[in-house]
């Protein structure tokens, strides 16, 4: 418990020693070092020369002028590739034992994504700082804190690979390296939480719903909303609740959480407390630390270091692929309501490396953020600047209008008659017209988003939009093999993701004649 708990000196003190309270950029240099340190001896630290960076007055200017950035697919190439042979002291001490198995939302390949035993070590001090605050949060209903946790994750029945080491789901990974001490309140258990299979696992998580006391749920919405979906019909009841009726609070990221609202407050008797954390496959980024944030809060103090690339023309070309040399700010340059591209460098070898989430600060002075989409996951065909961000407010605003329940969407842009339109795919099983869909979107999106409305008047002539069942979006991920687990669903649509889409479509209207 004393790992996690800071000092804090009297503010009068603090100011006559001029000594910042948690400052962050102190914070964040204190961790640059830590990491520099430890990994000085590896391939990279050598080549990089981290040594003559520990020894500069400046070390985090120094770091970003020496260390270039990385994208996936260079860092794996250059260095991640040849610890999957065994190779020991790459760009972290020691050999790699786990591996995160992520897709993200538009490659085709699994990327391998280092998972270390101090990376591990710094996820259960996080989950653990979370879980203090939420005894700050008012209404959260204190008894479901001590029932039952259920994780709608990966398998952790884990692939061995030639070398020794273990991938699979950053969840299947994360569930198979708990601590003895969360055993009794861990479900679905360790035997159902093996099941590769995801809608076997549902089928078992179903079945055996009506044993289990669960305070609260941690996973992707989509999935959560389909297995709570599962329960109540299974057991014929009209809420979650009346077979969990403890539960208090929903953990959730990866996507934003608006579309999915309206579902959920459907499938409940009373209201829960939804709380977000910033988990991936490159490590826990941060939470939401206050009840009444706007964002989550960047967790500065336990061995990630950040940097900020704005996200604008001069660092990103039109398909979101960064330049060799970005700006690349760190965490007091940056300014709220700005765009930022997130680079990390971690304690399982990730240096300079694009994570490809972007960012914008509510409140710098607590480092509060709320994720405002991807790097190639936004539409500016013609200057509107779409974000996800946009989209989702947008289908939120919708969903509440017209009472419906709208899980998945996705949009693509393409030429239209000399000028620019906009294709919106919904997911929607509620009898309304796509019409009138089609006008609220534009609609909210206008009154969202300066740029949209000026340019609806101009270069995006059209808007179109096609609901399907939310049934097809679910056969579309199990066609890819990413149904279930931390598999989310591209909201915006290109390049080979794209033909794929269009494929499915056709052969699901053929089947349907």
């Amino acid at each position: 418990m004393a790992r996690i708990i800071e000092l804090k000196l009297p503010k009068a003190l603090a100011a006559a020693l001029r000594i910042p309270q948690n400052d962050p950029r102190r914070q964040q240099l204190r961790v640059l070092k830590k990491l520099l340190r430890k990994a000085r001896f590896t391939e990279f630290g050598q080549r990089y020369r981290f040594d003559e960076i520990l020894l500069s007055k400046h070390a985090g200017k120094k770091f970003q002028d020496i260390v270039p950035v990385h994208d996936y697919n260079k860092i794996y190439e250059d260095w991640w590739k040849k610890t999957l042979d065994g190779v020991p002291d790459v760009a972290w001490p020691g050999k790699i034992k786990f591996y995160a198995l992520s897709s993200g939302t538009s490659e085709s390949a699994s990327k391998y994504i280092p998972v270390t035993r101090e990376m591990l070590r710094s996820n259960r001090v996080n989950y653990l700082r979370q879980w203090i605050s939420l005894m700050s949060y008012e209404g959260l209903p204190r008894n479901a804190v001590t029932k039952g946790f259920l994780m709608l994750g990966g398998a952790t029945d884990l692939q061995k690979g030639a070398a020794g080491w273990y991938a699979g789901d950053l969840s299947g990974i994360l569930a198979k390296n708990k601590p003895f001490w969360f055993q009794n309140f861990y479900k679905p258990g360790g035997r159902i939480a093996k099941i590769k299979d995801w809608n076997e696992k549902l089928h078992e998580i179903v079945e055996h719903a009506r044993e289990w006391d669960i305070g609260y749920i941690v996973g992707v919405p989509a999935w959560c909303q389909m297995c709570m979906e599962m329960i109540v019909e299974h057991y014929g009841v009209k809420t979650i609740h009346d077979i969990w009726p403890n539960l208090g609070f929903f953990v959730h990221g990866g996507v934003a959480f608006e579309p999915y609202k309206k579902g959920f407050e459907k499938l409940l008797g009373k209201p829960i407390v939804y709380i977000e954390n910033y988990l991936s496959s490159e490590g826990f980024i941060g939470y939401k630390a206050r009840q009444d944030a706007l964002g989550m809060q960047l967790i500065l103090n336990n061995n990630i270091f950040m940097e900020f690339v704005p996200f604008n023309d001069t660092n990103f070309d039109a398909d979101g692929k960064m330049v060799e040399k970005p700006e690349a700010l760190m965490i007091h340059e940056v300014e709220e309501g700005k765009e930022y591209a997130l680079l990390m460098s971690t304690n399982a070898g990730a240096w300079r490396y694009l994570i490809g989430d972007t960012l914008r600060f509510v409140n710098k002075e607590r480092a509060e953020v709320v994720i405002t989409g991807r790097t190639k996951h936004f539409l500016s065909l013609v200057g509107e600047h779409l974000s996800v961000e946009n989209m989702n407010r947008a289908i939120q605003l919708v969903s509440e209008e017209l009472n419906i329940s709208i899980p998945e969407y996705s949009v693509v842009g393409f030429p239209y008659e000399g000028f620019f339109a906009h294709k919106w795919y919904i997911a929607c099983d509620a009898p309304i017209d796509q019409g009138l869909l089609a006008e609220k979107i534009d609609g909210y999106l206008c009154g969202l988003n300066d740029d949209y409305a000026v340019e609806r008047g101009s270069a995006l002539k059209a808007i179109f939009l096609e609901k399907l069942p939310e049934r097809a979006f679910l056969d579309f991920m199990e066609s890819k093999g990413k149904l279930g687990s931390q598999h989310k669903f591209p909201r915006v649509l290109k390049g080979k993701m794209l033909e794929d889409w269009n494929q499915f479509l056709d052969k699901m209207k053929g089947k349907m004649g």
